[in-house]
């Protein structure tokens, strides 16, 4: 869960000058590099670090917050998605965080403001 202070205008090539009003989204990510979820986790912790992932770009600029981690063992980043998603969750930016994925329309939604509580009910539920 990232918490945007501030509205945030996205710089990378394939999302440049996309808009991102400031408040929460969740983004969903598998970990299958060197280090697994620790290593993945502290990774988007850090607020200096060369833009590798989209959602590295929420997190290195002083705008974005990590602000809970959920890391599901074995878990499956569609899945995950899936259960998060309820019918009036918002998929801000189509495709974003999700660009290896050719089954889901994005791995990142933006919460709404009442939403936070219902979405960690869900994701208790789905691991």
């Amino acid at each position: 869960m990232i918490e945007l202070e501030d509205d945030l205008t996205l710089q990378n090539k394939r999302f440049n000058g996309i808009t991102l009003a400031r408040g929460t989204y969740l983004y969903c990510g598998s970990a299958n590099g060197p280090g697994g979820i620790a290593a993945r986790v502290k990774r988007h912790c850090k607020t200096t670090k060369k833009p590798h992932w989209h959602v590295d770009e929420l997190t290195s600029n002083g705008v974005g917050r990590v602000v809970s981690v959920l890391a599901a063992p074995g878990g499956d980043e569609c899945e995950l998605r899936a259960a998060l998603q309820a019918p009036d969750t918002q998929v801000p930016v189509p495709g974003f965080g999700s660009s290896d994925c050719t089954e889901c329309l994005s791995h990142f939604m933006r919460a709404s403001g009442g939403e936070v509580t219902t979405i960690l009910a869900r994701l208790a539920a789905a691991i």
